[in-house]
């Protein structure tokens, strides 16, 4: 078994994007590879899981008050000041 490993970002805190972050086929109506968050956007933590099979963290980011991206902890940083 896989010990649980414990997030290091919590339900709503500021973030931002470490890297492009590009749709992976999750956003329907959204073409493939197409930009959902460029590196630098600054988003809000509206959830926080865990990946079923690895059991890392997953965070839901707001990005822009409109776009809901899943994100691993490697693709975010912490925003200024949050």
């Amino acid at each position: 078994m896989i010990d649980l490993r414990e997030p290091i970002y919590q339900w709503g805190q500021r973030v931002c994007a470490a890297v492009d972050l590009v749709n992976d086929g999750s956003h329907p109506g959204v073409p493939a590879d197409a930009l959902l968050a460029a590196a630098g956007t600054e988003g809000e933590i509206v959830n926080v899981g865990h990946h079923a099979d690895s059991n890392t963290p997953v965070y839901l980011v707001e990005f822009a008050g409109e776009t809901v991206v899943g994100c691993f902890e490697e693709e975010l940083v912490p925003a200024q000041g949050g």
